[in-house]
């Protein structure tokens, strides 16, 4: 067995849904010394990043946290606290996320209205309403802003306008687009929203930053019952990441340096700047597929910039050009999820891995591996439309 220390480890360019490639600076700072979760230096850190994270967010939320673990695990903070045995929720379906979100509301005990949608298109806001009026007293929406599976954005204030018109909070799954596109927590009308640090907020994985708004803390606070979890009790963690510091939980100091390091990097880019990078080159991966020849999946008007998802070519298979793009080329990109597993490739632009350089890199290799697989694409025309992109 080899010793990790001295273990050599291969370089992969990181194209799927996440983790992404990591920026040289952010794994500086993951070297940092170990330091005590309540060493007064870290507490400072904490209350810094939190403040970070409220610009990132959109919000003046005071609740504004990041909890250990991945996305999922912002999704069962947010359920956790929001929801009591009994309660109705509306979740919006049209993707494998809002099915988990269904899964995991159902173990907290909620009664769950679905509002089903075509994968690959947005929910219909109407549906939405229909389905708010034909069930009276729901107490939470949920909604995913930007959804993995498929590639799709969903325009959120439409949908907050109709919640809040029926007396229901908003939750927000947020994981793929914070940090890659504007998230406007307060303008939306959002009352909570999770998220995880390796997509587009550009770290690694481990933290799942979070918000809550004066109503959904107010909704807490009103709760009959006591919370079914100790760990994701949203005020004991807001206490800890406060400047008071109180004990809470060993939370990782190394962690929350990679958050905040990605957190310094957003603010040296510019959110705006970040934001069209991101634009940019989710246009020219999107430009070139379609002039090799291949088709997309998510709507036009609706497309995620940092996540495309593109039909596997009939005759081709999923896993053959997947191995072989990771063999030959050190790309790692993902297949499908749920219905569409083995039908679409899911390719992410996310983070430090947004760069013009990797979006001529996969075109290039794509192209290569599908012309050896026998599929007639153009893989010259695929670059040239890219280029026409990213030299605009």
């Amino acid at each position: 067995m080899t010793n990790m220390a001295q273990r050599t480890l291969p370089q992969r360019l990181l194209l799927g849904p996440g983790p992404a490639n990591v920026h040289p600076q952010i794994m500086a700072a993951l070297q940092q010394p170990v330091l005590g979760h309540l060493d007064p230096v870290f507490q400072e850190i904490l209350v810094e990043t939190a403040g970070q994270l409220r610009r990132l967010f959109g919000t003046e939320n005071e609740v504004t946290l990041a909890v250990t673990g991945t996305g999922f695990s912002g999704m069962e903070s947010c359920l956790a606290n929001l929801i009591e045995p009994g309660d109705t929720m509306l979740v919006g379906v049209n993707g494998f996320f809002g099915t988990r979100m269904v899964d995991f509301a159902k173990r907290f005990g909620a009664e769950v209205v679905e509002v089903n949608g075509e994968w690959g298109r947005p929910l219909a806001v109407e549906d939405i309403d229909n389905a708010l009026h034909a069930n009276p007293g729901v107490k939470i929406v949920g909604i995913v802003h930007g959804e993995t599976s498929t590639g799709v954005r969903q325009p959120i204030p439409e949908i907050a306008n109709v919640a809040h018109a029926y007396g229901a909070l908003v939750l927000m799954d947020a994981v793929t687009s914070l940090g890659g596109l504007p998230v406007m927590v307060d303008e939306w009308g959002v009352d909570a929203a999770y998220s995880a640090s390796q997509k587009c907020v550009g770290t690694i994985s481990g933290l799942a930053p979070l918000t809550f708004s004066a109503r959904a803390r107010e909704r807490i606070a009103q709760r009959q019952g006591p919370l079914p979890t100790w760990y994701h009790d949203i005020e004991a963690l807001h206490q800890y990441w406060s400047a008071q510091g109180f004990y809470h939980h060993t939370c990782s100091s190394t962690l929350v340096y990679g958050l905040k390091a990605a957190l310094d990097l957003m603010d040296e880019e510019g959110i705006d700047n970040r934001f069209a990078r991101h634009q940019r080159c989710g246009d020219a991966l999107k430009n070139g597929l379609e002039a090799m020849g291949l088709s997309l999946v998510a709507a036009a008007g609706h497309r995620l910039p940092m996540l495309t998802t593109v039909r596997i070519p009939e005759g081709v298979e999923d896993l053959d050009v997947r191995k072989a793009l990771l063999a030959e080329h050190g790309i790692e990109i993902a297949g499908g999820l749920g219905p569409l597993m083995g039908q679409i490739w899911r390719i992410g632009l996310m983070g430090y891995a947004a760069r013009p350089e990797n979006v001529r890199t996969l075109l290039d290799a794509f192209a290569q591996i599908l012309t050896a697989q026998g599929c007639n694409v153009d893989g010259d025309a695929g670059l040239a439309a890219a280029e026409a992109v990213l030299s605009r």
